[in-house]
């Protein structure tokens, strides 16, 4: 058998199967998994990767980031530079980015947008979301843009003053086009007008100095997730489209989202996020409070559990990170007034870790269901089955080695992301990258980065909500 590379001696970890195998690379692509495979291989200069007492998984899928978004009165800090090379190095080589129209911009004005940001940079392979701003301007892109290879949109339910707001007419019609077209609407789920009646209510001198950067928390209660998601599900019920909801970060979302499919809505998906499983509101009493400041926020422990309940019984199908960096220096920008804060957090370099640390060796998920949430579900539901999530003949050659109990302490001087801290700073974590492969190639090797810029390719994506 000819491959260029074989790796050896570990424990291939599919999301449907655990064996010792060896799995034989040939270009970009898996060419056999198997035992005995090393033994078979002919073909000069073959690159043996030892493997004995490791690990190998697909290489993580993180659905969800924003790469050098333009928000809050700034510009994220991870580009598609540092941002695909912290990917590799926490094992992720799939990233799907937002591309979001400003201003009068049509769909495919944000695709070249973002188009540029990554071509030519990128480490790792990536693809893209489409946010519809405009429905009644944006709809009749719809086709084209799902022909060019992007089935996926996102509308927000918040962010008036962005100009990205969606109201319940356009997400009911959104859906109706989703079902339509064969594309899956994703929405970022939070009922605007409570919420900022809650903002405007404690927006006042006295709380914040009180409260501080608690203030995140205070006024945005389960109850603001809950309702809109239950609103959006609704939708969805009626409509029949595809509905994806995001960075879900309540327990009541997630009985919802249980809910909605014990009745028989298998259109409905929901993802959650690393740091909703492994952060809570605690942190915004902190002297560093504000820099843990996202949309929506970390919520209670009770949250937490019910999250991990809900990975665990199939409620929640993925888990992303919303990456969305920014450096001290752009948090500072609140100065006491919590809502002038940059919302976003590096997340990256550290999911697989975090997963796999507070899940795996905590024993709130098993291997399999940890490549199933970060590496097989994603790739399914998104439309990269054919060629992302599982070690597989046939599929791209991306593989992440991890060793099962080796920890790394967090240190973001020592991290591939342009963060100067991280939410996750001094926490000794297992399941970093010992080895990443994107497309058959080598891009992280003994925990050090070692890929190239460009290296990542655009994925154009099939029917997307396929489980």
């Amino acid at each position: 058998m000819r491959c260029d590379t074989i790796i050896t001696g570990g424990t291939v970890v599919n999301a449907n199967k655990t064996e010792k195998a060896d799995v034989a690379i040939r270009g970009e692509k898996i060419a056999a998994v198997g035992k005995g495979l090393a033994k078979r291989v002919t073909g000069d200069g073959v690159r043996v990767i030892d493997a004995a007492g490791c690990y190998v998984i697909p290489g993580g899928v993180d659905v969800h980031v924003h790469l050098a978004l333009p928000f809050c009165g700034t510009t994220s800090s991870d580009d598609y530079n540092s941002g695909t090379r912290a990917a590799a190095r926490g094992g992720v080589t799939t990233v799907i980015d937002f591309a979001i129209p400003y201003g009068d911009d049509t769909l495919r004005q944000a695709v070249d947008n973002w188009t540029a940001k990554a071509d030519g940079i990128a480490c790792v392979d990536y693809a893209f979301h489409l946010a519809i701003t405009n429905w009644d301007k944006q709809k009749k892109e719809l086709s084209r843009m799902i022909e060019l290879g992007i089935p996926t949109f996102k509308q927000f339910m918040i962010y008036e003053a962005e100009g990205w707001q969606s109201d319940d007419a356009a997400m009911f019609q959104a859906l109706e086009a989703m079902r339509d077209l064969g594309g899956m609407l994703m929405v970022h789920a939070e009922s605007s007008r409570v919420l900022d009646e809650l903002i405007a209510r404690h927006h006042n001198k006295k709380e914040m100095k009180q409260h501080g950067a608690y203030m995140h928390a205070i006024t945005r209660p389960n109850f603001i997730e809950a309702e809109a998601i239950r609103r959006a599900v609704t939708w969805a019920e009626a409509t029949g489209g595809k509905l994806y909801v995001v960075h879900m970060s309540t327990g009541e979302g997630a009985d919802i989202i249980a809910c909605a499919r014990r009745h028989g809505a298998k259109n409905v998906f929901a993802e959650t996020c690393a740091q909703y499983l492994a952060l809570d509101d605690s942190v915004f009493k902190g002297k560093d409070g504000h820099l843990y400041a996202t949309c929506p926020q970390v919520k209670k422990p009770a949250d937490q559990a019910r999250l991990w309940s809900a990975l665990k019984d199939g409620t929640v199908c993925t888990i992303a990170t919303d990456t969305c960096t920014f450096t001290r220096k752009q948090k500072a920008a609140w100065k006491g007034d919590w809502t002038k804060i940059p919302m976003g957090m590096p997340g990256l370099e550290t999911m697989l870790p975090v997963v796999y640390s507070e899940g795996v060796l905590k024993k709130r998920l098993t291997m399999r269901q940890f490549v199933d949430k970060c590496c097989r579900a994603p790739a399914k539901i998104m439309g990269l089955g054919h060629r992302k999530g599982a070690i597989k003949r046939g599929l791209d050659a991306d593989i992440a080695i991890i060793h099962p109990s080796k920890k790394i302490k967090v240190d973001w001087r020592k991290m591939e992301t342009n963060a100067d801290w991280s939410p996750y700073q001094g926490r000794s974590l297992a399941g970093f990258a010992r080895t990443t492969l994107s497309r058959g190639r080598v891009v992280v090797d003994k925990y050090k980065f070692c890929g190239e810029n460009g290296w990542g390719e655009f994925l154009p994506r099939k029917t997307p909500g396929q489980v």
